[in-house]
């Protein structure tokens, strides 16, 4: 147990010191595991690790949901999510940040990434609360916050990796998503109308919309409809039916709304060669570093296992009496902590091959345990002194401190604390939904 502690805070130490996240785990777990066995037990099991990744079918769907993603965004959808959006909501006080809120939940159900939620919204989102006098600081923290949804709200990656990781079925973790992810919308909301009414002017009304206008932007979201309907709906059997009778496993699926936003997207007329080329190149890119990580998570709890920490972990739970509720409030605030210094993803890797067998040897779910990782990690984007969704949105905007954006932005860190208790306290409103599967 004390070498993979050891172990632990040299990893911590080295991401402090700017090595990426895949190397230090990858370089602290081949060091370990050679200290734990040898050289060529370690070497073995680093290649064996490497070709067993690179040629993992399911995996597959990694990059196909990133692929997915990108087309979305370049078929301009995210523009139609947040007019109609805005045509529901904009004529209240606060309106255009609760319209953001929901149109981020909405490209979320698509792109599975918040960075990639938050940079898309603020192009779109931004100029019009400006126009209609917003203050930067409820503006640009209902982006960031919504931009969070991005994981949590199925087809989320990081729920991929999640699941691959732990080798629980992806299918469940995302059904396991839909309630938290629409509770964070709700509460989001309520974030917004808390904001507005301590200070009105902060987020003042828009202009109403007739009926006839919102029924004429709903024709606009079509598309998004139809290919959340095509993935989820093919992943969970709901087109199981004749004529039509598909059913797809999550890599088919991923692969299908691929083709589907690709199809959408050159439709619009907004796909040329050069942007296709760009879409390919990022695809390639993200998920050649996702997959960095992936080998570098996977050396490092080799190493974890062999030196015993799961097991010294549950030992030392059992000898000091504390329950298992307890346990898990320490873990989540270790990842609370951690989030305020480390990037989500590098987060959840570093800590999950840690954590997961004790709380499963608990006797926790791990789909509920999945989710509830997932909203820490959401909470984690927006929490100082990191808060990447923070970042990326100061970014894009410019001339918006991130000192602002964090003010904004803690009514809807507040609101987060409060759904994650709910979760705690009603494992149901995860686990309701997978077990109807």
């Amino acid at each position: 147990m004390t070498e993979a502690l050891i172990g632990f805070g040299v990893v911590l130490a080295l991401v402090l010191l700017r090595m990426p996240i895949a190397f230090a785990m990858g370089l602290v777990g081949l060091v370990g595991y050679w200290m734990e066995t040898s050289w060529r037990g370690a070497i073995s099991m680093v290649s064996r690790l490497i070709i067993d990744t690179s040629q993992d079918y399911g995996l597959s769907v990694v990059p196909l949901f990133i692929l997915m993603g990108l087309f979305v965004n370049k078929g301009g959808i995210s523009r139609e999510l947040y007019a109609v959006s805005n045509a529901f909501l904009g004529h209240m006080r606060g309106g255009l940040a609760m319209a953001t809120i929901v149109a981020c939940g909405g490209f979320a159900a698509i792109s599975g990434s918040s960075l990639a939620t938050a940079a898309t919204m603020s192009k779109v989102a931004m100029p019009e609360m400006r126009k209609f006098g917003y203050a930067d600081s409820l503006s640009t923290a209902s982006i960031a916050a919504g931009g969070t949804l991005g994981i949590l709200i199925p087809p989320s990656v990081i729920l991929v990796i999640y699941g691959i990781l732990t080798e629980t079925s992806i299918g469940k973790l995302f059904i396991a998503g839909i309630i938290p992810g629409a509770l964070g919308i709700l509460f989001y909301l309520v974030a917004v109308r808390i904001t507005v009414a301590r200070d009105p002017k902060a987020g003042p009304a828009g202009i109403r919309t007739d009926w006839a206008g919102r029924m004429r932007a709903l024709r606009g979201v079509w598309a998004v409809l139809l290919l959340f309907g095509l993935v989820i709906g093919g992943l969970y059997g709901i087109l199981d039916f004749w004529p039509i009778q598909l059913t797809f496993s999550p890599t088919e699926a991923a692969g299908m709304g691929a083709m589907g936003a690709f199809l959408i997207a050159l439709a619009r007329g907004s796909l040329s060669f050069s942007d296709i080329r760009e879409v390919l190149s990022e695809t390639t890119m993200t998920t050649a570093s996702l997959f960095a990580v992936l080998i570098g998570a996977w050396i490092f709890s080799n190493f974890v296992n062999i030196a015993g920490l799961p097991e010294s972990l549950r030992t030392m739970v059992s000898e000091l009496g504390l329950s298992p509720w307890m346990v898990m409030a320490v873990i989540l605030l270790i990842y609370i902590l951690l989030g305020t210094v480390f990037e989500s993803l590098s987060m959840l890797l570093l800590t999950v091959p840690i954590f997961f067998p004790l709380v499963t040897g608990l006797g926790f779910d791990p789909v509920w345990f999945g989710i509830v990782v997932v909203v820490v990690t959401e909470i984690s984007l927006i929490t100082p002194p990191v808060g990447l969704n923070v970042f990326v949105l100061k970014g894009v905007v410019g001339d918006v401190t991130t000192g602002t954006i964090f003010r904004g932005v803690t009514p809807f860190w507040a609101m987060d604390i409060v759904r994650l208790a709910l979760l705690l306290a009603v494992p149901g409103l995860v686990l309701y939904l997978p077990s109807m599967m």
